[in-house]
């Protein structure tokens, strides 16, 4: 019977009457279908939002995975490569230690100056002037320029500068101009820097 009255009641209802001032007086069926409705929205809203930041949280963890990938990738090769690293550490500093070796300390400048001075002369040039240059400072070595000029003949100066790459220190050559030297074209002027280098410690 209540089941009757119940939906009399629903059938009789006008939903142009339906207004927030008179939700307590609606039917009992309506206001459980309202309830109904009205808890599914509530769980679909929350389903989706939960969902979504699930998602999001899932791509930033995938995003995450492939970056923790590389980054094993990368040190899992290190690590299968440590000893050929130590290797070549072992190998460089030995390296490096014979580059240093190769520039020549304060106290040794003038034995260079001494050598290139003897290079010319075998090559048989006339030395006119060896002058050093002011060193100039460099993030871990100095630079000692050696300002040098030289006379003689084309084949003389060429085996001169293929001489001073045979000197047991380093040089390297720059700025060189080459003049005649008089009527005679085979008498040639050379004006050349010579760099020598060496290892800038701590007081340099």
């Amino acid at each position: 019977m209540a089941m009757e009255d119940s939906l009399r009641a629903l059938r009789e209802f006008d939903l142009n009457d339906l207004s927030v001032d008179n939700l307590g007086t609606l039917p009992m069926v309506l206001k459980v279908i309202i309830g109904v409705l009205l808890f599914a929205a509530v769980l679909a809203g929350g389903y989706y939002f939960h969902v979504e930041d699930l998602r999001l949280q899932f791509d930033r963890e995938v995003a995450r995975e492939s970056t923790l990938k590389q980054e094993y990738e990368k040190k899992a090769f290190q690590v299968a490569n440590l000893e050929a690293y130590r290797r070549q550490m072992v190998e460089m500093e030995e390296s490096f230690g014979a580059l240093i070796s190769q520039l020549p300390s304060d106290t040794e400048v003038p034995g260079l100056l001494e050598d290139i001075t003897n290079k010319g002369l075998l090559n048989g040039l006339n030395i006119a002037s060896i002058n050093l240059q002011p060193e100039v400072s460099r993030e871990f070595y100095v630079e000692l320029p050696i300002a040098i000029e030289a006379a003689g003949s084309y084949h003389d100066l060429g085996a001169f500068i293929s001489g001073m790459a045979g000197l047991p220190r380093i040089v390297t050559l720059h700025d060189f101009t080459i003049s005649g030297s008089g009527d005679n074209a085979s008498d040639l002027k050379l004006s050349i820097t010579a760099k020598t280098y060496r290892y800038k410690d701590g007081d340099s």
